[in-house]
């Protein structure tokens, strides 16, 4: 007789203000299996996951989530259903048996406490540990997940840490107590290459140690491929295809699994300007970046220490031209995006459309037109109390105030189409707010607010 599985889903159904967004899916997980949940952004893959431990709020949500995997008192593992459990059961699950790992770390990790702190106080509250042992166990787990110098990193705030090390951080808070189930929202994605390949052994290692489960939420084909055993596909809240990774990348039955396989990226770079010398759009000579960082001691009363994040870097940007600035995670390349776009204070040379940044806010204005930034966080970077329209439309408001009322909603509402966002998909989309969006979707929004002033760069 074969073991029963670990969880199983069966008819869940979520909508919102009666707009279903999960219809009647089924599937399971059996104990030690890694399961990938794919599909395009939207399609219901976080919605599902959060469901499970009562974490989408506004929603109203029915069937059934049979976990065999709680422990109770005598640490036997006791059968249950998650979507009948109380807000305080719940809590009790949360962390300990069933654990998330969250797709946006800087707004799932509390900006007022050390990361240190917040990995600390899940062992003392799950594990009984004493602050003392909490703080070393937390070391360990931020050094286990390849953050160098760990005991250091540890005292930092989230927004002292790249966006790779967050990813990190929050990593180790969810394998901090060994849960039986992890759910992955997209665990991979702020991290390079070589640490997520890291990752994904490190998972791998704890799943067969620990008899730990893996809901991996993802659209990385290549890491479904690698880490998965089976698969399934979401569309529109529906899944439409599942079974083995193997089987289902050999011979996909549905349409829109054949689709997914099909829609994996193709370089296609155009020589732009070969024959004539480009107009630099962008130049920059010995650019240093550094960090005022305590000085542990006497000394520290009277003077800082110094953290260089970017030595002497010297790039060009041509018109038209694309430039790719790569490395590891806290390498230096979103503090060297932050010295460019004048939101880090820097050294040496740098010129954006032949202009400094300066003191001068009419010369400093004309630079903001020139130069957009999509950000690697877009839920931190996109107000919660502004709309689609004002977030999207506010760089006309403020380069082009000509513009009538009108005039702007129609750009707004053509810059959110190219980027695939129309109002016939997302009824109301012009008032909706970005915590009613999907990751991707919110991407989707900072993409068509960069590009909506018609940057040089």
């Amino acid at each position: 007789m074969s073991e029963p599985n670990l969880l199983d889903v069966q008819g869940l159904r979520v909508s919102f203000a009666g707009k279903e967004v999960v219809r009647g899916i089924d599937f399971s997980v059996a104990r030690g299996e890694k399961l990938a949940l794919v599909g395009e952004s939207g399609s219901g893959k976080t919605v599902t996951a959060l469901s499970l431990l009562g974490l989408v709020s506004g929603a109203d949500t029915s069937g059934q989530a049979v976990f065999r995997g709680v422990q109770d008192k005598v640490q036997s593992a006791a059968t249950t259903d998650l979507l009948a459990l109380s807000e305080r059961d719940l809590r009790a699950v949360r962390g300990r048996d069933i654990a998330m790992i969250f797709q946006e770390p800087m707004t799932a990790l509390n900006p007022l406490f050390s990361v240190g702190n917040q990995i600390a106080e899940v062992l003392q509250l799950k594990e009984g540990l004493s602050p003392a042992e909490a703080h070393q166990a937390a070391v360990a787990l931020l050094a286990e997940t390849g953050i160098p110098e760990a005991e250091r990193r540890s005292h930092s705030f989230p927004h002292q840490l790249s966006g790779g090390q967050r990813q990190r951080a929050m990593i180790a808070m969810a394998l901090a107590c060994q849960p039986r189930l992890l759910l992955a929202d997209e665990p991979t994605t702020a991290l390079d290459v070589s640490l997520r390949a890291q990752i994904l052994d490190l998972l791998s290692a704890l799943q067969k140690k620990n008899g730990m489960a893996v809901l991996l939420i993802t659209h990385d084909l290549n890491l479904v491929r690698r880490f998965a055993d089976r698969i399934a596909v979401m569309e529109n809240g529906f899944i439409v295809e599942q079974g083995p990774v193997a089987e289902v990348f050999a011979k996909p039955q549905h349409p829109y699994t054949r689709k997914l396989m099909d829609s994996r990226p193709v370089r296609d770079v155009t020589e732009a300007f070969s024959s004539v010398p480009s107009t630099a759009v962008m130049q920059s000579r010995n650019l240093r970046v550094s960090y005022p960082v305590p000085i542990a001691g006497f000394r520290g009363w009277f003077k800082k220490g110094e953290f260089v994040a970017v030595k002497s870097a010297s790039f060009t940007l041509a018109k038209g031209r694309t430039l790719g600035v790569i490395g590891e995670s806290g390498s230096g390349k979103s503090t060297l995006a932050l010295a460019v776009l004048g939101l880090h204070p820097s050294q040496g040379e740098l010129q954006l459309a032949g202009k400094n940044w300066g003191h001068d806010a009419a010369n400093n204005k004309a630079i903001r037109r020139a130069v957009q930034v999509v950000f690697q966080d877009p839920f931190s970077s996109l107000s919660p109390r502004m709309t689609i329209e004002e977030v999207v439309g506010e760089g006309l408001r403020v380069h082009q105030p000509e513009l009538s009322l009108a005039q702007r909603c129609q750009r707004v509402v053509k810059a959110l189409a190219d980027v695939g966002m129309a109002e016939t998909q997302f009824p109301r989309l012009l008032q909706r707010y970005p915590h009613e969006f999907s990751g991707g979707q919110r991407q989707r929004v900072a993409i068509a607010r960069a590009l909506m002033v018609e940057p040089d760069m």
